[in-house]
């Protein structure tokens, strides 16, 4: 049997600190080409996450740590037509304007989806997204089941659908009574509301559970969900 033969047509160096730069200049003049220096992979695109779930399962709380735990993450601030909760700040939590102001941007086509859940209007605007989105920045949009479910037939699978819920039943009704923010009737629609939208888990792509004194589990969860997207051969290609 033959000794393999090396590709190389002109002698190569020994390998040690003080000529690296010849051996460099000597294989990429055998190989006939220069090294590439850009990225084998190209750096991942900027994502939408769309996180959803229903009432009582702490999609605020994880949002909340997760943009303090998670660099370039811009998190929409949503428009609404509902009163504020003394807890919240208005260009924080919610864009507060007034029923006429939020159907004059519907007219204007300025929201990527929008709903009226509860007696009140709630949209995503376009604008937003497109500016840190620009800069870079994934996306993170808190909706509705309902908001969630029009953005899936506007996004499609170009953006991380992500459903949000509580370990049980029991413990998601227990924290909509801890908030102390609903009538007892208010409470029956949403505990009524939130056994419907359970059903909808299956058209998301992930699913996180918040447990009760676990926030950082979920936390830990989402940021795998993020680190595996950007990993993708094929990555997804959100455009607003």
């Amino acid at each position: 049997m033959s000794n393999p033969r090396t590709p190389l047509s002109i002698p190569i160096p020994s390998i040690d600190k003080s000529n690296r730069s010849e051996l460099l200049r000597a294989l990429e003049s055998s190989l006939g080409s220069s090294f590439n220096s850009q990225p084998i992979h190209p750096n991942p695109n900027p994502l939408i996450i769309v996180i959803s779930g229903p009432s009582g399962v702490g999609k605020d709380a994880l949002i909340t740590r997760l943009r303090s735990t998670r660099r370039n993450l811009h998190f929409v601030v949503t428009a609404t037509t509902r009163p504020m909760r003394p807890t919240e700040t208005d260009g924080k939590d919610y864009h507060f304007v007034t029923k006429d102001q939020f159907l004059a941007m519907v007219e204007k086509d300025e929201l990527l989806e929008y709903a009226l859940v509860y007696g009140d209007y709630k949209g995503v605007p376009k604008q937003q997204i497109r500016d840190f989105m620009g800069k870079g920045c994934d996306i993170v949009l808190r909706v509705d089941i309902q908001g969630a479910q029009t953005l899936k037939k506007v996004l499609g699978k170009s953006a991380v659908f992500v459903f949000l819920v509580a370990e049980s039943e029991m413990a998601m009704v227990e924290r909509l009574v801890d908030r102390k923010t609903e009538t007892a009737e208010s409470l029956l629609v949403r505990i009524a509301t939130a056994r419907e939208e359970v059903k909808h888990m299956k058209n998301f792509d992930y699913v996180v559970v918040n447990a009760k004194g676990k926030l950082e589990n979920a936390v830990k969860l989402m940021e795998s969900i993020i680190d595996a997207e950007k990993a993708k051969v094929i990555q997804r290609n959100a455009i607003v």
